[in-house]
């Protein structure tokens, strides 16, 4: 996949508003083909990126380049891209096929081709049996397929997404987002996709582009984001329920490294940097240990693994899984289980987890050590 060429690439891309700068000199390569997701809180600066590659915003700085071509000034109509939104926007007076071949027929686009277009993405999209049909007669799933009907038509390279799920319920935006995935899987073509919701993000994308402030914290697979975060923001955004984090110290040294929390000596032996005689990390550095809650095991420690004791304060059965609440190192901890473990609050449990899986980061820069 490395070797594929270029589709989306932004250079020291900078947009500023007055004395206000929202985005400061990013840098991001999406190859051919790609489906990359923005991920991140409201306002960290996901739909800036993306309405600044799409030519909907003015920027302050750099390039865009979509598919070897210089479109920094271009107009969007011109940079050879797709776009859907989080409201549909349809013509509530044009049919779904009115909606989807109405910008074909503004760009001049042969009849017989324009007939082939659309008859090709409804049948992608399931929504041959609704072409005759108005908007105010569609589910809000269906218009938003219409809506990525629309985008799909112009034989673009580039699809970019904005929240197109946002407005649906949860059992549509399930259904909807296994379309986009097969809809990836089918064309091949380059997708860009915001959301503030992580698990569209792990399960829709190549890559995610977690951001912050305006900068990508960290671009990785989704594994790699959430078995090793690059710093305490990213670890925290990813995964539900959300890392626990322990604060403490790290003391000892190479061969011998511990994490110190509150009556909590841990063993650092298993994990990554203490296997490396010349790592840096010195004692009595203040840390902070992440661990996810389906890390942890409840039950007696087998060889090898942290064991603690605790008591439940709440369970929270959802299902398939239930979460307890309990404490570690002073600290309010959850761990996840099968949904048929029967503990109840004020039971005392011990739990163990593998120090090897668990994330440690720097208590003052929040960076993964």
């Amino acid at each position: 996949m490395h070797n594929t060429p270029s589709s989306v690439t932004v250079k020291d891309l900078s947009i500023r508003y007055g004395a206000v700068s929202v985005i400061d000199n990013l840098q991001l390569d999406i190859r051919q083909g790609e489906f990359i997701v923005l991920l991140g809180p409201s306002g960290c600066g996901k739909s800036t990126l993306l309405n600044a590659i799409a030519g909907l915003l003015e920027i302050s700085d750099g390039e865009i380049w979509i598919s070897g071509k210089n479109v920094t000034w271009a107009e969007p109509a011109d940079r050879g891209i797709g776009m859907v939104f989080q409201s549909y926007a349809l013509y509530p007076r044009m049919s779904v096929e009115g909606n989807m071949s109405f910008g074909l027929k503004m760009a001049g686009v042969p009849k017989a081709e324009i007939a082939e277009r659309v008859a090709k993405a409804s049948k992608l999209l399931h929504l041959d049996p609704l072409l005759q049909r108005k908007p105010s007669e569609l589910s809000g799933g269906q218009r938003q397929r219409v809506a990525i009907g629309r985008a799909l038509v112009r034989n673009v390279d580039v699809f970019l997404f904005d929240e197109p799920l946002s407005n649906l319920d949860a059992k549509l935006r399930n259904e909807l987002r296994v379309e986009i995935k097969k809809l990836h899987q089918g064309l091949g073509n380059t997708m860009i996709y915001v959301t503030h919701d992580q698990i569209e993000a792990l399960t829709l994308a190549d890559r995610i582009a977690v951001m912050k402030g305006g900068v990508i914290q960290q671009l990785a697979s989704p594994l790699e984001i959430y078995h090793k975060p690059a710093n305490q923001f990213v670890a925290g955004f990813i995964g539900s329920p959300g890392m626990n984090f322990i604060e403490g110290q790290l003391s000892g040294g190479p061969g011998a490294w511990r994490f110190q929390a509150d009556g909590e000596s841990i063993d650092l032996a298993a994990y990554a940097f203490a296997q490396d005689p010349g790592a840096n990390a010195p004692g009595g550095r203040k840390a902070v240990l992440g661990i996810r809650p389906e890390h942890i095991d409840v039950g007696p420690a087998p060889s090898g693994r942290h064991a603690a004791r605790g008591k439940i304060d709440i369970v929270e059965p959802m299902g398939a899984e239930t979460v307890l609440w309990t404490s570690f190192a002073g600290k309010p901890a959850t761990i996840r289980v099968d949904g048929d473990n029967e503990s109840g609050p004020g039971d005392e449990i011990d739990f163990h987890f593998d120090v090897g899986r668990a994330s440690l980061f720097d208590a003052e820069s929040g960076e993964r050590l």
